[in-house]
Protein backbone atom coordinates (compact mmCIF):
# COMPACT_ATOMS: atom_id res chain seq x y z
CA UNK A 1 0.00 0.00 0.00
CA UNK A 2 1.39 3.40 -1.00
CA UNK A 3 2.64 5.60 1.83
CA UNK A 4 0.56 8.74 2.54
CA UNK A 5 0.61 11.74 4.85
CA UNK A 6 4.34 12.20 4.44
CA UNK A 7 4.43 16.01 4.40
CA UNK A 8 4.66 18.47 7.27
CA UNK A 9 4.04 22.22 7.48
CA UNK A 10 7.75 22.71 8.16
CA UNK A 11 8.69 20.90 4.95
CA UNK A 12 6.13 22.91 2.98
CA UNK A 13 7.40 26.25 4.27
CA UNK A 14 10.98 25.26 3.47
CA UNK A 15 10.01 24.25 -0.08
CA UNK A 16 8.19 27.53 -0.63
CA UNK A 17 11.22 29.46 0.60
CA UNK A 18 13.50 27.57 -1.79
CA UNK A 19 11.12 28.13 -4.74
CA UNK A 20 11.03 31.83 -3.98
CA UNK A 21 14.81 32.16 -3.76
CA UNK A 22 15.65 29.99 -6.78
CA UNK A 23 12.74 31.04 -8.97
CA UNK A 24 11.97 27.38 -9.73
CA UNK A 25 8.80 25.46 -8.80
CA UNK A 26 9.15 22.37 -6.59
CA UNK A 27 6.70 19.48 -6.22
CA UNK A 28 6.15 17.81 -2.85
CA UNK A 29 4.23 14.53 -2.55
CA UNK A 30 1.98 13.69 0.42
CA UNK A 31 1.00 10.27 -0.95
CA UNK A 32 -2.23 8.76 -2.26
CA UNK A 33 -2.06 11.07 -5.28
CA UNK A 34 -1.89 14.33 -3.31
CA UNK A 35 0.97 16.72 -3.94
CA UNK A 36 1.81 20.38 -3.44
CA UNK A 37 3.37 22.51 -6.13
CA UNK A 38 5.53 25.15 -4.43
CA UNK A 39 5.74 28.16 -6.71
CA UNK A 40 8.24 31.04 -6.89
CA UNK A 41 5.41 33.40 -5.94
CA UNK A 42 5.46 32.00 -2.42
CA UNK A 43 2.16 30.15 -2.79
CA UNK A 44 1.57 26.41 -2.95
CA UNK A 45 -1.01 24.69 -5.11
CA UNK A 46 -2.63 21.44 -3.95
CA UNK A 47 -3.32 18.86 -6.66
CA UNK A 48 -4.78 15.36 -6.60
CA UNK A 49 -3.83 12.92 -9.34
CA UNK A 50 -6.31 10.06 -9.83
CA UNK A 51 -7.58 7.56 -12.38
CA UNK A 52 -11.22 7.14 -13.42
CA UNK A 53 -12.46 4.74 -16.10
CA UNK A 54 -8.86 4.02 -17.04
CA UNK A 55 -8.04 7.67 -17.63
CA UNK A 56 -5.88 9.94 -15.54
CA UNK A 57 -7.41 13.03 -14.00
CA UNK A 58 -6.16 16.00 -12.01
CA UNK A 59 -8.18 17.82 -9.37
CA UNK A 60 -7.26 21.16 -7.77
CA UNK A 61 -7.79 21.20 -4.00
CA UNK A 62 -6.89 24.80 -3.15
CA UNK A 63 -3.84 26.93 -2.42
CA UNK A 64 -1.47 26.94 0.55
CA UNK A 65 -1.56 28.50 3.14
CA UNK A 66 -5.30 29.30 2.67
CA UNK A 67 -5.87 25.56 2.35
CA UNK A 68 -3.78 24.00 5.04
CA UNK A 69 -2.29 20.53 5.08
CA UNK A 70 -5.08 18.98 7.15
CA UNK A 71 -7.83 20.46 4.91
CA UNK A 72 -6.03 19.33 1.74
CA UNK A 73 -5.91 15.76 3.10
CA UNK A 74 -9.60 15.95 4.02
CA UNK A 75 -10.48 17.01 0.49
CA UNK A 76 -8.27 14.24 -0.92
CA UNK A 77 -10.10 11.66 1.18
CA UNK A 78 -13.50 13.01 0.07
CA UNK A 79 -12.43 12.68 -3.57
CA UNK A 80 -11.19 9.13 -2.93
CA UNK A 81 -14.57 8.20 -1.43
CA UNK A 82 -16.29 9.56 -4.57
CA UNK A 83 -14.00 7.46 -6.76
CA UNK A 84 -14.80 4.38 -4.68
CA UNK A 85 -18.51 5.10 -5.27
CA UNK A 86 -17.98 5.35 -9.02
CA UNK A 87 -18.18 9.15 -9.19
CA UNK A 88 -15.68 11.29 -11.06
CA UNK A 89 -14.75 14.02 -8.54
CA UNK A 90 -14.02 16.56 -11.30
CA UNK A 91 -17.48 16.05 -12.81
CA UNK A 92 -19.06 16.23 -9.36
CA UNK A 93 -17.29 19.53 -8.68
CA UNK A 94 -18.49 20.98 -11.99
CA UNK A 95 -22.04 19.92 -11.18
CA UNK A 96 -21.78 21.54 -7.74
CA UNK A 97 -20.49 24.77 -9.29
CA UNK A 98 -23.33 24.78 -11.80
CA UNK A 99 -25.90 24.20 -9.07
CA UNK A 100 -24.39 26.96 -6.95
CA UNK A 101 -24.40 29.36 -9.91
CA UNK A 102 -27.99 28.46 -10.71
CA UNK A 103 -29.06 29.01 -7.12
CA UNK A 104 -27.31 32.39 -7.11
CA UNK A 105 -29.03 33.35 -10.37
CA UNK A 106 -32.41 32.31 -9.00
CA UNK A 107 -31.81 34.43 -5.92
CA UNK A 108 -30.75 37.39 -8.07
CA UNK A 109 -33.85 37.10 -10.26
CA UNK A 110 -36.10 36.77 -7.23
CA UNK A 111 -34.59 39.84 -5.62
CA UNK A 112 -34.95 41.76 -8.90
CA UNK A 113 -38.54 40.59 -9.34
CA UNK A 114 -37.71 38.84 -12.64
CA UNK A 115 -39.00 35.52 -14.00
CA UNK A 116 -37.10 32.35 -13.15
CA UNK A 117 -35.61 30.27 -16.00
CA UNK A 118 -38.01 27.58 -17.16
CA UNK A 119 -40.94 29.20 -15.36
CA UNK A 120 -44.21 29.86 -17.18
CA UNK A 121 -43.57 33.59 -17.00
CA UNK A 122 -40.08 33.30 -18.47
CA UNK A 123 -41.28 31.13 -21.34
CA UNK A 124 -44.31 33.36 -21.91
CA UNK A 125 -42.20 36.50 -22.09
CA UNK A 126 -39.79 34.79 -24.49
CA UNK A 127 -42.72 33.68 -26.69
CA UNK A 128 -44.23 37.17 -26.56
CA UNK A 129 -40.98 38.88 -27.57
CA UNK A 130 -39.77 36.46 -30.24
CA UNK A 131 -43.00 35.14 -31.77
CA UNK A 132 -46.16 37.01 -30.82
CA UNK A 133 -44.84 40.56 -31.19
CA UNK A 134 -43.44 39.72 -34.60
CA UNK A 135 -46.82 38.52 -35.90
CA UNK A 136 -49.38 40.96 -34.55
CA UNK A 137 -49.75 44.70 -34.23
CA UNK A 138 -48.08 46.57 -31.39
CA UNK A 139 -51.44 47.28 -29.76
CA UNK A 140 -52.52 43.62 -30.02
CA UNK A 141 -49.23 42.43 -28.50
CA UNK A 142 -49.55 44.93 -25.66
CA UNK A 143 -53.05 43.69 -24.82
CA UNK A 144 -51.85 40.08 -24.76
CA UNK A 145 -49.01 40.91 -22.38
CA UNK A 146 -51.34 42.82 -20.06
CA UNK A 147 -53.69 39.81 -19.88
CA UNK A 148 -50.82 37.49 -18.98
CA UNK A 149 -49.37 39.91 -16.41
CA UNK A 150 -52.71 40.53 -14.72
CA UNK A 151 -54.43 37.15 -14.93
CA UNK A 152 -51.78 34.43 -15.32
CA UNK A 153 -48.37 35.43 -13.95
CA UNK A 154 -49.58 36.18 -10.38
CA UNK A 155 -50.90 32.60 -10.10
CA UNK A 156 -48.73 30.36 -12.31
CA UNK A 157 -45.92 32.62 -13.50
CA UNK A 158 -43.26 31.41 -11.04
CA UNK A 159 -44.00 27.71 -11.51
CA UNK A 160 -41.98 25.56 -13.94
CA UNK A 161 -43.90 25.33 -17.19
CA UNK A 162 -43.21 21.60 -17.39
CA UNK A 163 -45.14 21.00 -14.14
CA UNK A 164 -48.31 22.93 -15.01
CA UNK A 165 -51.51 21.08 -15.80
CA UNK A 166 -54.78 22.00 -17.50
CA UNK A 167 -56.42 22.64 -14.12
CA UNK A 168 -53.85 25.34 -13.31
CA UNK A 169 -54.64 27.33 -16.45
CA UNK A 170 -58.36 26.73 -16.01
CA UNK A 171 -58.21 28.22 -12.50
CA UNK A 172 -56.70 31.40 -13.95
CA UNK A 173 -59.32 31.62 -16.67
CA UNK A 174 -62.18 31.01 -14.24
CA UNK A 175 -61.08 33.93 -12.09
CA UNK A 176 -61.53 36.11 -15.17
CA UNK A 177 -64.94 34.56 -15.90
CA UNK A 178 -66.01 35.24 -12.31
CA UNK A 179 -65.52 38.96 -12.81
CA UNK A 180 -67.74 38.84 -15.90
CA UNK A 181 -65.06 39.03 -18.60
CA UNK A 182 -65.82 35.81 -20.48
CA UNK A 183 -64.28 36.91 -23.76
CA UNK A 184 -61.09 37.98 -21.97
CA UNK A 185 -60.97 34.57 -20.27
CA UNK A 186 -61.06 32.87 -23.67
CA UNK A 187 -58.31 35.13 -24.97
CA UNK A 188 -56.21 34.40 -21.90
CA UNK A 189 -56.67 30.67 -22.38
CA UNK A 190 -55.69 30.94 -26.04
CA UNK A 191 -52.57 32.96 -25.19
CA UNK A 192 -51.53 30.38 -22.58
CA UNK A 193 -52.02 27.66 -25.18
CA UNK A 194 -49.64 29.45 -27.53
CA UNK A 195 -47.08 29.75 -24.74
CA UNK A 196 -47.25 26.00 -24.10
CA UNK A 197 -46.92 25.22 -27.81
CA UNK A 198 -43.81 27.39 -27.86
CA UNK A 199 -42.55 25.55 -24.78
CA UNK A 200 -43.04 22.19 -26.49
CA UNK A 201 -41.12 23.41 -29.54
CA UNK A 202 -38.28 24.55 -27.26
CA UNK A 203 -38.30 21.23 -25.33
CA UNK A 204 -39.25 23.07 -22.14
CA UNK A 205 -42.43 21.02 -21.58
CA UNK A 206 -43.89 17.80 -22.94
CA UNK A 207 -47.32 18.92 -24.13
CA UNK A 208 -49.86 21.71 -24.27
CA UNK A 209 -52.42 21.06 -21.50
CA UNK A 210 -54.66 23.90 -22.72
CA UNK A 211 -55.78 21.58 -25.53
CA UNK A 212 -57.82 19.76 -22.88
CA UNK A 213 -59.83 22.91 -22.06
CA UNK A 214 -61.74 23.21 -25.33
CA UNK A 215 -65.20 23.31 -23.75
CA UNK A 216 -64.24 24.23 -20.19
CA UNK A 217 -65.30 27.90 -20.31
CA UNK A 218 -68.73 29.45 -20.88
CA UNK A 219 -69.25 30.41 -24.54
CA UNK A 220 -68.71 34.03 -25.54
CA UNK A 221 -71.93 35.88 -26.20
CA UNK A 222 -71.30 37.62 -29.52
CA UNK A 223 -72.14 41.30 -29.33
CA UNK A 224 -72.25 43.07 -32.65
CA UNK A 225 -71.55 46.78 -32.76
CA UNK A 226 -74.83 48.68 -32.95
CA UNK A 227 -75.92 49.73 -36.43
CA UNK A 228 -79.10 51.07 -38.01
CA UNK A 229 -80.47 49.00 -40.88
CA UNK A 230 -84.11 50.12 -41.00
CA UNK A 231 -84.50 52.38 -44.08
CA UNK A 232 -86.60 54.93 -42.20
CA UNK A 233 -84.12 55.23 -39.34
CA UNK A 234 -81.17 55.36 -41.73
CA UNK A 235 -82.89 58.15 -43.69
CA UNK A 236 -83.23 60.22 -40.52
CA UNK A 237 -79.60 59.57 -39.58
CA UNK A 238 -78.44 60.81 -42.99
CA UNK A 239 -80.48 63.99 -42.60
CA UNK A 240 -79.15 64.50 -39.09
CA UNK A 241 -75.57 64.08 -40.33
CA UNK A 242 -76.17 66.64 -43.07
CA UNK A 243 -77.59 69.14 -40.58
CA UNK A 244 -75.00 68.55 -37.84
CA UNK A 245 -74.30 71.85 -36.08
CA UNK A 246 -70.89 70.98 -34.63
CA UNK A 247 -67.46 71.42 -36.19
CA UNK A 248 -67.55 71.41 -40.01
CA UNK A 249 -64.82 68.75 -40.33
CA UNK A 250 -66.80 66.48 -38.04
CA UNK A 251 -69.89 67.02 -40.17
CA UNK A 252 -68.00 65.86 -43.25
CA UNK A 253 -66.72 62.83 -41.33
CA UNK A 254 -70.33 61.95 -40.49
CA UNK A 255 -71.45 62.37 -44.09
CA UNK A 256 -68.55 60.47 -45.62
CA UNK A 257 -68.69 57.57 -43.17
CA UNK A 258 -71.61 55.82 -44.93
CA UNK A 259 -70.15 56.60 -48.37
CA UNK A 260 -66.65 55.23 -47.75
CA UNK A 261 -67.65 52.41 -45.34
CA UNK A 262 -64.18 52.28 -43.78
CA UNK A 263 -63.28 51.27 -40.27
CA UNK A 264 -63.24 54.30 -37.93
CA UNK A 265 -59.46 54.11 -37.50
CA UNK A 266 -58.98 53.98 -41.27
CA UNK A 267 -61.36 56.88 -41.88
CA UNK A 268 -59.78 59.27 -39.43
CA UNK A 269 -56.24 58.58 -40.71
CA UNK A 270 -57.06 59.25 -44.38
CA UNK A 271 -54.53 61.46 -46.15
CA UNK A 272 -55.06 63.76 -49.10
CA UNK A 273 -52.12 62.17 -50.92
CA UNK A 274 -54.15 58.96 -51.20
CA UNK A 275 -57.00 60.56 -53.18
CA UNK A 276 -56.92 59.97 -56.94
CA UNK A 277 -59.25 62.58 -58.38
CA UNK A 278 -58.89 61.41 -61.99
CA UNK A 279 -59.61 57.77 -61.24
CA UNK A 280 -62.22 58.69 -58.60
CA UNK A 281 -60.63 56.41 -56.04
CA UNK A 282 -58.94 56.34 -52.69
CA UNK A 283 -55.99 53.99 -51.99
CA UNK A 284 -55.20 53.05 -48.41
CA UNK A 285 -51.74 51.62 -47.67
CA UNK A 286 -51.60 48.11 -46.27
CA UNK A 287 -50.03 49.41 -43.05
CA UNK A 288 -53.30 51.15 -42.12
CA UNK A 289 -55.53 48.13 -42.63
CA UNK A 290 -56.70 45.61 -40.05
CA UNK A 291 -54.19 42.87 -40.86
CA UNK A 292 -51.39 40.88 -39.29
CA UNK A 293 -48.01 42.59 -38.91
CA UNK A 294 -46.62 40.62 -41.87
CA UNK A 295 -49.60 41.51 -44.06
CA UNK A 296 -49.33 45.16 -43.04
CA UNK A 297 -45.70 45.15 -44.15
CA UNK A 298 -46.12 43.33 -47.47
CA UNK A 299 -49.84 43.24 -48.24
CA UNK A 300 -51.60 44.97 -51.10
CA UNK A 301 -53.24 48.37 -50.56
CA UNK A 302 -57.01 48.68 -50.25
CA UNK A 303 -58.89 50.54 -52.96
CA UNK A 304 -62.06 52.53 -52.30
CA UNK A 305 -64.01 53.66 -55.39
CA UNK A 306 -65.44 57.17 -54.88
CA UNK A 307 -69.04 57.69 -55.87
CA UNK A 308 -69.98 61.06 -57.33
CA UNK A 309 -71.56 62.13 -54.03
CA UNK A 310 -68.34 61.30 -52.16
CA UNK A 311 -66.27 63.32 -54.64
CA UNK A 312 -68.50 66.36 -54.09
CA UNK A 313 -68.08 66.16 -50.32
CA UNK A 314 -64.34 65.63 -50.64
CA UNK A 315 -63.99 68.72 -52.82
CA UNK A 316 -65.82 70.76 -50.20
CA UNK A 317 -63.69 69.27 -47.41
CA UNK A 318 -60.53 69.97 -49.40
CA UNK A 319 -61.22 73.69 -49.09
CA UNK A 320 -61.10 73.27 -45.30
CA UNK A 321 -58.23 70.81 -44.73
CA UNK A 322 -56.62 70.28 -48.15
CA UNK A 323 -53.44 72.15 -47.26
CA UNK A 324 -52.63 69.69 -44.50
CA UNK A 325 -51.83 65.99 -44.41
CA UNK A 326 -55.09 64.57 -43.12
CA UNK A 327 -58.62 64.78 -44.47
CA UNK A 328 -59.82 64.83 -40.88
CA UNK A 329 -57.16 66.50 -38.72
CA UNK A 330 -57.49 66.85 -34.97
CA UNK A 331 -59.58 69.83 -33.96
CA UNK A 332 -56.66 71.34 -32.04
CA UNK A 333 -53.76 70.67 -34.45
CA UNK A 334 -53.27 69.61 -38.04
CA UNK A 335 -50.26 67.49 -37.10
CA UNK A 336 -52.42 64.64 -35.81
CA UNK A 337 -55.44 62.80 -37.12
CA UNK A 338 -58.89 63.32 -35.70
CA UNK A 339 -59.60 61.71 -32.33
CA UNK A 340 -61.01 58.19 -32.34
CA UNK A 341 -63.99 59.43 -30.33
CA UNK A 342 -64.97 62.32 -32.61
CA UNK A 343 -67.53 60.53 -34.78
CA UNK A 344 -68.90 58.54 -31.85
CA UNK A 345 -69.32 61.71 -29.80
CA UNK A 346 -71.04 63.41 -32.75
CA UNK A 347 -73.52 60.54 -32.97
CA UNK A 348 -74.22 60.91 -29.27
CA UNK A 349 -74.84 64.65 -29.76
CA UNK A 350 -77.31 63.79 -32.50
CA UNK A 351 -79.17 61.57 -30.04
CA UNK A 352 -77.99 58.13 -31.18
CA UNK A 353 -77.02 56.01 -28.19
CA UNK A 354 -74.15 53.55 -28.19
CA UNK A 355 -76.67 50.70 -28.26
CA UNK A 356 -78.27 52.14 -31.40
CA UNK A 357 -75.52 53.38 -33.71
CA UNK A 358 -71.71 53.43 -33.58
CA UNK A 359 -69.01 54.80 -35.85
CA UNK A 360 -68.25 51.23 -36.90
CA UNK A 361 -71.94 50.66 -37.51
CA UNK A 362 -71.81 52.36 -40.92
CA UNK A 363 -70.01 49.27 -42.21
CA UNK A 364 -72.63 46.89 -40.82
CA UNK A 365 -75.31 49.15 -42.27
CA UNK A 366 -73.79 48.88 -45.74
CA UNK A 367 -73.12 45.14 -45.43
CA UNK A 368 -76.73 44.40 -44.53
CA UNK A 369 -78.63 46.88 -46.67
CA UNK A 370 -76.53 46.56 -49.83
CA UNK A 371 -77.26 42.84 -49.81
CA UNK A 372 -80.91 43.03 -48.78
CA UNK A 373 -82.00 46.21 -50.58
CA UNK A 374 -79.70 46.31 -53.60
CA UNK A 375 -79.05 42.60 -54.10
CA UNK A 376 -75.27 43.02 -54.23
CA UNK A 377 -73.40 39.67 -54.07
CA UNK A 378 -71.88 39.07 -50.65
CA UNK A 379 -68.37 38.50 -52.01
CA UNK A 380 -68.36 41.95 -53.65
CA UNK A 381 -69.41 43.65 -50.42
CA UNK A 382 -66.87 41.66 -48.40
CA UNK A 383 -64.13 42.66 -50.82
CA UNK A 384 -65.06 46.33 -50.46
CA UNK A 385 -65.15 46.05 -46.68
CA UNK A 386 -61.67 44.45 -46.80
CA UNK A 387 -62.84 41.54 -44.69
CA UNK A 388 -60.28 38.75 -44.43
CA UNK A 389 -61.08 35.42 -46.05
CA UNK A 390 -59.79 32.00 -45.11
CA UNK A 391 -56.59 31.74 -47.12
CA UNK A 392 -53.85 33.97 -48.46
CA UNK A 393 -54.80 33.32 -52.08
CA UNK A 394 -58.39 34.28 -51.35
CA UNK A 395 -57.28 37.46 -49.61
CA UNK A 396 -55.17 38.50 -52.57
CA UNK A 397 -58.08 37.73 -54.91
CA UNK A 398 -60.45 39.79 -52.79
CA UNK A 399 -58.19 42.83 -52.95
CA UNK A 400 -57.49 42.73 -56.66
CA UNK A 401 -60.75 41.48 -58.17
CA UNK A 402 -64.32 42.76 -58.39
CA UNK A 403 -62.95 46.19 -59.27
CA UNK A 404 -65.74 47.13 -61.64
CA UNK A 405 -68.38 45.50 -59.44
CA UNK A 406 -67.07 47.42 -56.44
CA UNK A 407 -67.19 50.71 -58.30
CA UNK A 408 -70.78 49.95 -59.32
CA UNK A 409 -71.58 48.95 -55.73
CA UNK A 410 -70.29 52.21 -54.25
CA UNK A 411 -72.21 54.36 -56.74
CA UNK A 412 -75.42 52.34 -56.36
CA UNK A 413 -75.05 52.55 -52.56
CA UNK A 414 -74.55 56.32 -52.66
CA UNK A 415 -77.58 56.73 -54.94
CA UNK A 416 -79.65 54.59 -52.59
CA UNK A 417 -78.59 56.71 -49.61
CA UNK A 418 -79.59 59.84 -51.55
CA UNK A 419 -83.06 58.46 -52.15
CA UNK A 420 -83.39 57.53 -48.50
CA UNK A 421 -82.32 60.98 -47.32
CA UNK A 422 -84.71 62.62 -49.73
CA UNK A 423 -87.58 60.42 -48.54
CA UNK A 424 -88.14 58.69 -51.88
CA UNK A 425 -89.68 55.21 -52.03
CA UNK A 426 -86.97 52.57 -52.09
CA UNK A 427 -87.26 49.71 -54.56
CA UNK A 428 -84.84 46.79 -54.69
CA UNK A 429 -82.37 46.98 -57.55
CA UNK A 430 -79.14 45.31 -58.40
CA UNK A 431 -75.82 47.11 -58.12
CA UNK A 432 -74.86 48.60 -61.47
CA UNK A 433 -78.29 48.00 -63.01
CA UNK A 434 -78.95 50.34 -65.87
CA UNK A 435 -75.34 51.52 -65.96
Amino acid sequence: MATSDTLSDKAIRAALKRATSTGKAEKLSDGAGLHLEARPTGAGWWRLRYRFDGKEGMLSLGTYPATGLALARERRDDARRQLAAGVNPSSARQADKAATAQAAEVQRLQEAGEALPGSFEAVAREWWASVHSAKVSEAHAARTLIRLEQDAFPWIGARPIAELKAADVLACARRVVDRGAVETAHRLKDACGQVFRYGVAKSLCERNPVADLKDALPPVQVRHLAALTDPGRVAQLLRDARDYQGHAVTRYALQLSPLLILRPGELRHLEWAWVDWEDAGLTLPSSLMKRTKAEKASGLPHWVPLAGQALVLLRELQALTGEGRYLFPALTTGERAMSENTVRSALRRLGYGNDEMTAHGFRAMARTMAAERLGVPAEVIEAQLAHAVGDALGRAYNRTQFLQQRRALMQAWADYLDRLRQGAEVLPLRAGAGR
